[in-house]
């Protein structure tokens, strides 16, 4: 299979042909459908994030065929669209995870840094961390939500039943939380960078009654204010 390898931080991607992996116990074998590329790919190649497992296939907002299925696999059949996010295993036993907090469990393992993810032909993925993708719902369009858009969904849940709801920061994350929050009839109001007139323009063709730069007040009081890192 093809694959990009990243062989040290700071280098380009390199492309090389090897075997596909195999699943293990608990995995499954997917052939890559879609894989976006997030911002945390680029902090990963770039070195900003320590001791990533290389060499590394880096990708983790995957969605793919399940082509394979290793041992205890259950849930799962050949032939699922599914798709794989960023959190791609843990421990499953510690107070994190008997909480519903895997994210935080010690023993966490991450798609794309500490496990090989989706730029290449073929993956493997724990199938606890593998979620069902619609029949007929395009790859391309899914492989965002596995990352952007649990964030905002996650975020926007934290927000409560705030109506007025700014959003600081319009990329991948809020351009879809904005969309998930007029649906629910929420209003928005979104900041950008000062100067950054076409990212306001997104902002307005996707439903925010207003949008202006972060280093200035909303036109009202918000509910509530969603803030996402640059």
């Amino acid at each position: 299979m093809r694959a990009m390898i990243l062989d040290a931080p700071g280098r380009p991607l390199r492309l090389v042909d090897r075997p596909p992996p195999t699943p293990a116990q608990g995995q499954v074998l997917l052939r890559v459908l879609s894989c976006a590329v997030c911002r945390t790919d680029l902090h990963v190649v770039d070195g900003d994030l320590p001791d990533p497992a290389l060499p590394l296939v880096p990708g983790h907002e995957i969605v793919g065929t399940v082509v394979g299925v290793g041992p205890e696999v259950g849930g799962i059949a050949i032939g699922d669209v599914v798709g794989v996010p960023w959190l791609g295993h843990c421990c499953g036993t510690c107070d994190f995870c008997a909480a519903g907090r895997e994210n935080l469990c010690e023993r966490a393992r991450f798609t794309g840094y500490h496990l090989d993810g989706g730029y290449a032909e073929y993956t493997v993925a724990d199938h606890r961390f593998c979620f069902p993708i619609p029949a007929g719902y395009p790859p391309a369009h899914a492989a965002p939500l596995l990352c952007a858009g649990f964030i905002g969904y996650r975020a926007l849940l934290a927000a409560g039943d705030a109506v007025r709801l700014g959003l600081y920061g319009f990329g991948a994350a809020a351009h879809l939380v904005a969309q998930v929050a007029r649906h629910e009839g929420r209003r928005v109001f979104a900041f950008t960078r000062p100067g950054d007139a076409a990212g306001q323009a997104f902002a307005r063709d996707l439903g925010a009654e207003w949008a202006g730069p972060s280093d200035g007040p909303p036109p009202e009081e918000l509910d509530a204010a969603i803030i996402f890192a640059p």
